[in-house]
């Protein structure tokens, strides 16, 4: 007898059984299987007699395929009964006897939840636009200039880009302090490297001289122990040196990769990537701003289970860009609680994105795959290899169509809500991830 209860809103329970003997049809197969090949002290191989057998790996044998038979006939129950089951069940068995015909046992799951879309056309969207301009490209150049700069001694007083040795000390209500020393460091300034106190403290500062100044170090500086503190440092600066920019010439455009150091060559690739970069960040920034509108209008309750699933996930991610970032993680664990909410804004929009997609067809069409494929490929001398790259692996195709599928959904969003144009800057654009 089958049945299926309701506990909650989304947590059902299912009632259900399975056959003793398509167990122990499993569990003797099996153990014939293992007694080919066991090694049991006193016996040679292929030698041990089936109750031994039965003694050593009996217990775990059944287990195994107890387990096997649960999830095999939980699956056939909720396929035929149209359960959108989320997560993985928690099984309890209700019987236990082996001479039993039947092990009953009950299993506790969530189900996805209906979800229900609210009024798009009532959200404002801010969607931002912006289109390259010459002036970006020369600013481009001029950094790719500053990257590639000498520097060189001068007799004057430090300033901004400017490049500096320094030696400085810092005290801590009079005492040295973690962190705060420093020998021989050389440092442009303007580049973001020390804190901007610090370096404004040292512009207008010569060669051999000497100066102490305060400074309060920002409430959430990493080093905790004179974070939101004021301290004193004392800098003596050793040399100044000026920066002295490459010319924009052909030696400079065949370092930047131009082949024959062709500058006009070199504006137009610069401009062709830049441009590629600019949709690319304004398709991240809009989609963001799609999500969040979507959050705000899709009403259900959200599986537990789903949500502790992506915490643990999403730890497990944490730690392991940590230790990739060269930090000992060996032992060290976070409180879940620390994750939920990104979690849970996760699970959410994987729910909300199915929603969707399926109801409205907005799944990727063939052609508009290959269209991002052929895009794509254009950034690479061998383009043609890039797009048999990706045709040759179903996985890369997929990638590539949830891609697609992201920019349709975002695309029927923006054509529902209350959506205007912002431009953006284009440094605010380029400084974002």
């Amino acid at each position: 007898m089958i049945s299926v209860e309701t506990v909650s809103a989304l947590e059902r329970r299912l009632n259900a059984s399975i056959p003793q003997q398509s167990i122990r049809g499993v569990v003797s197969a099996r153990l014939k299987n293992i007694a080919r090949n066991a090694k049991i002290a006193g016996f040679r191989p292929g030698k041990v007699p089936a109750k031994v057998i039965e003694q050593h790996y009996g217990a775990k044998v059944h287990q195994e395929a107890l387990e096997e038979a649960l999830q095999r006939s939980f699956q056939e129950v909720a396929l035929s009964n149209n359960l959108r089951v989320a997560g993985s069940p928690q099984f309890d068995i209700k019987s236990d006897d082996p001479n039993a015909e039947e092990v009953q046992y009950s299993a506790t799951f969530e189900v996805y939840p209906d979800v229900v879309m609210g009024d798009l056309s009532v959200v404002p969207i801010e969607r931002l636009v912006y289109q390259l301009k010459p002036v970006d490209v020369e600013s481009t150049i001029l950094t790719l200039r500053k990257q590639r700069a000498t520097f060189e001694k001068v007799d004057r007083p430090a300033q901004n880009e400017d490049r500096v040795l320094v030696d400085f000390t810092g005290m801590l209500d009079g005492e040295p302090f973690e962190g705060g020393e420093g020998k021989g460091i050389s440092v442009v300034l303007g580049v973001g490297r020390m804190l901007p106190d610090f370096e404004a403290a040292i512009i207008g500062m010569k060669a051999n001289e000497t100066k102490k100044f305060e400074m309060k170090f920002p409430d959430d500086y990493h080093g905790k122990n004179v974070a939101g503190k004021q301290v004193t440092f004392s800098v003596e600066l050793h040399q100044v040196e000026a920066a002295r920019l490459p010319e924009v010439d052909s030696e400079f455009a065949k370092s930047i990769g131009i082949n024959g150091g062709d500058v006009s060559k070199l504006q137009e690739e610069l401009h062709k990537n830049l441009t590629r970069e600019v949709t690319r960040r304004l398709k991240l920034r809009n989609k963001d701003i799609a999500m969040e509108a979507l959050l705000k209008v899709a009403k259900f309750d959200v599986p537990k289970g789903l949500v502790d699933s992506e915490i643990q996930a999403v730890m497990n991610s944490t730690l392991q860009e940590m230790e990739s970032r060269g930090m000992k993680m060996k032992d060290m664990s976070f409180p879940p609680e620390m994750f939920r909410e990104r979690a849970e804004k996760r699970v959410k929009l994987g729910i909300i994105l199915s929603e969707v997609v399926h109801k409205f067809g907005l799944q990727a069409k063939p052609e508009q795959t290959k269209a991002m494929i052929e895009d794509y490929a254009q950034g690479f001398d061998e383009g043609e290899q890039i797009i048999r790259w990706y045709a040759a692996d179903p996985k890369r195709m997929v990638e590539v169509e949830n891609l697609v599928m992201e920019e349709n959904l975002v695309e029927w969003v923006m054509a529902r809500a209350k959506t205007t144009d912002k431009e953006i800057e284009f440094n605010d654009l380029m400084e974002s991830n």
